[in-house]
């Protein structure tokens, strides 16, 4: 099976929020053939299904990739390198002579030997890191035991991992562990500050001030506690298939950041979560130390339909079937946990659950097929209404209060598009989802309903299906191509994907909101309105800038071919195949598509999450210009005319003003490569870094499924800019 896709998307602002997004999704496929004995204290070993994997992925990647490199040293010593850095990002677990004896010994062939079906390496180095880890959590609970930090001392956290080294001893390494022990503290302090607000320091007893409180069910000390317990225990739980996904990945990010492997449960969570539908109750999980936590509960779930399971609800046990034995679920791996919820239609699973308010019970829930909704395509209508005293009223489709004193009115159409999907299984079915028949409907009934203007939200879109990004495109234009493709840099020539259907669904005004998170599919989609001047670009500065596609293959395929009728699933091969490019010939690569209106977001201030801040990215050149009408629809004028009025909007809104002074205090304490370890001067400075909390909270909410049109000032901004760009439009025609 061959699938093209441009999803790899955006990575986010950390490697902690990169972990968060992949437990929150909470999928899981069971598989065979692997192994798990770290989690019984046996060494980890290589099995001959991985070497079979390795060999395969290996011969399927010099084959496909679009540089056509062979795997050479240059990509052993890269790779050993995003190994290590997968395994330890912080620089905190390995000690510099482990490193130094990796690179002797694996430095020149770790690659090389994968591509013979040989992933000693990998194996040997992560049993390195258990041991190491082991350590380090042993030094933890002691501190923590000890209880004996000093808060009023200074001294320094560093939290730069690009200038971070290996610990040169364990003397060295205790100390570092210690710090951070202690920065772990601090933040815990900080969460139950924020739970409540009326709790604060006794400030006049100095003997307190030093010792953190243990007295209370959720004190810093036995959370932290736990967390190392629970770490400790869900790295031991690791399998074969786990770890040879950060393995080959590591060789396969030497190429570039995009191309990877999934192990079979990583290829099947995929599949799912484009196609939006799986087997099971409906609802996300999310890992949080040691439990598996209820983060949200799909609309129209066998979840919600039974009714007794609630968000924040802590999962600690899973039966199978009517009378099935509770397992204790306390401390397993995310993706076990869900495997064993998940299960065929028809069925019951049966939760054991502790709510908030500390009472357990049983919740039996028949498994049916869930339709994830609430990851498609949604919409909402709003009227702005201009009132005699130059004021606007901004009402949603529904609402009654429908002023009778208006001078004028202008219907908006909002669509909030989370990713370009496809459920790939159907995608040759006339019941196949996809992004671009969903938008065809919502486009159809905001003609049916008169709207005048549409808003396309992008900004936390990754991306999606290549294919579906031109579907989409041309919804909005007549015929032309959308974009151009290039199998490699040596003298192949650029195919164009035109738009196959001469249809105009949307005729009327456009405007596509974007930030430095819509990639991809995103980005080729908002690229093609850009060059076609069909609409304008609204958002950060410019998007993440991902301008490679990737094909994703079955390992199993590769092996087997047409020999069986149902090959096992051993994994896939995410590759970079093509380069691509707008129709204007420019590629998005590392530049990504620039905003016609810039608004102040913090997601432009974020690091680490566009394409120029991953390791290796590729770079392309640009092509000759393809065949394409042009709308004149952004003319300077018109363009002009809607900067100027947004400015005067932002200039004199708080909402906005706050953002920017939010966006300065962010990039100033980036600038601060370490973080205080004094209590005191700790708050003084999260109080000012406590700027991200509002786009944190926003990420957690698009990881979690709550997304949907919502109003707040950014939204209505939008919405004043979109009239703007109606009545410059109407002006430009009436000229």
């Amino acid at each position: 099976m061959k699938y093209e896709n441009d999803a790899s998307g955006a990575r986010k602002a950390s490697w902690a929020l990169v972990l968060f997004l992949l437990c929150a999704l909470g999928l899981n496929v069971a598989c065979t053939g692997v192994t798990n004995n770290s989690a019984t204290g046996e060494e980890l070993q290589p099995v001959t299904r991985d070497r079979q994997i390795a060999l395969n992925f290996t011969r399927m990647l010099e084959l496909r990739h679009v540089s056509r490199a062979k795997i050479d040293v240059g990509v052993c010593e890269r790779g050993l390198e995003l190994y290590l850095k997968a395994l330890d990002p912080t620089k905190i677990y390995f000690l510099q002579s482990d490193v130094d004896q990796f690179t002797a010994d694996y430095a020149q062939t770790m690659a090389l030997r994968a591509k013979k079906g040989d992933v000693e390496p990998g194996f040997v180095i992560y049993n390195t890191f258990l041991k190491r880890l082991s350590q380090r959590c042993e030094t933890a609970q002691k501190l923590l035991e000890e209880n004996n930090f000093d808060f009023d001392v200074d001294e320094y956290f560093e939290r730069d991992k690009k200038t971070a080294t290996y610990p040169a001893n364990e003397e060295e390494a205790l100390d570092r562990m210690r710090k951070r022990v202690k920065f772990e503290l601090l933040a815990l302090e900080a969460e139950n500050r924020d739970k409540d607000k009326n709790a604060e320091l006794n400030d006049s007893n100095e003997d307190q001030q030093n010792v953190v409180d243990a007295t209370r069910p959720d004190d810093p000390v036995s959370k932290l506690k736990r967390r190392y317990s629970t770490l400790l225990k869900r790295m031991q739980q690791t399998t074969n298939d786990d770890l040879l996904e950060i393995y080959l990945t590591a060789i396969a990010n030497s190429y570039d950041p995009h191309t990877t492997y999934m192990s079979p449960k990583s290829y099947e969570n995929f599949m799912i979560q484009i196609g939006l539908n799986l087997e099971g109750i409906g609802a996300t999980l999310q890992w949080d130390d040691g439990y598996t936590i209820v983060k949200r509960i799909v609309k129209g779930s066998p979840a919600e339909k039974q009714g007794e399971l609630k968000v924040e609800d802590k999962i600690v046990g899973v039966g199978q079937g009517p009378d099935g034995d509770i397992e204790d679920v306390v401390d397993m791996k995310l993706t076990d946990v869900v495997d064993k919820i998940r299960g065929k239609g028809g069925t019951i699973v049966r939760l054991e659950v502790v709510s908030q308010d500390g009472k357990k019970k049983v919740i039996s829930i028949m498994r049916e097929k869930v339709d994830l909704e609430d990851s498609a395509a949604q919409a909402a209508i709003f009227t702005l209404y201009l009132m005699p005293d130059g004021s606007t009223k901004i009402l949603e489709e529904g609402d009654a209060n429908v002023p009778t004193d208006a001078v004028s009115s202008i219907k908006i159409g909002v669509v909030d598009l989370p990713s370009f999907y496809l459920d790939m299984k159907s995608k040759n079915s006339t019941t196949g989802r996809s992004v671009s028949v969903d938008m065809r409907h919502i486009l159809e009934d905001f003609n049916a309903k008169q709207v005048d203007a549409c808003i396309v939200d992008l900004r936390y879109n990754g991306g999606g299906s290549l294919p579906e990004a031109v579907s989409l495109t041309g919804l909005f234009i007549k015929t032309g191509a959308v974009v151009q493709t290039k199998p490699s840099e040596f003298g192949d020539r650029p195919r164009s994907l035109n738009d196959p259907d001469p249809d105009i669904v949307w005729t009327k005004p456009l405007v596509v909101l974007t930030s430095r998170l819509s990639a991809s599919a995103s980005e080729i989609f908002a690229g093609a309105i850009k060059d076609y001047q069909r609409g304008i670009i609204v958002g950060d500065e410019t998007t993440h800038g991902k301008g490679s596609v990737q094909s994703m293959n079955e390992i199993a395929g590769s092996i087997f071919g047409n020999l069986m009728r149902e090959t096992p699933n051993l994994g896939a091969i995410k590759v970079t195949i093509q380069g691509y490019y707008l129709p204007a010939g420019e590629s998005p690569q590392l530049q990504g598509v620039r905003s016609d209106v810039v608004l102040p977001q913090f997601t432009s201030a974020l690091e680490d999450i566009a394409e120029s801040d991953l390791d290796y990215p590729l770079t392309f050149q640009r092509v000759d210009p393809a065949k394409y009408p042009n709308f004149h629809l952004t003319e300077a004028s018109v363009l002009d005319a809607v900067r100027a009025k947004s400015q005067e909007r932002v200039d004199a809104s708080p909402d906005f003003q706050d953002e920017i002074e939010k966006i300065e205090l962010y990039k100033d304490s980036k600038l601060r490569k370490e973080v205080p370890l004094n209590r005191e001067k700790y708050f003084e400075e999260l109080d000012k870094l406590n700027a991200n909390k509002t786009e944190t909270d926003k990420m957690e909410e698009i990881v979690n499924g709550d997304s949907g049109v919502k109003r707040d000032y950014y939204l209505d901004e939008t919405l004043f800019l979109t009239r703007d760009y109606a009545d410059a439009l109407r002006l430009q025609t009436a000229l």
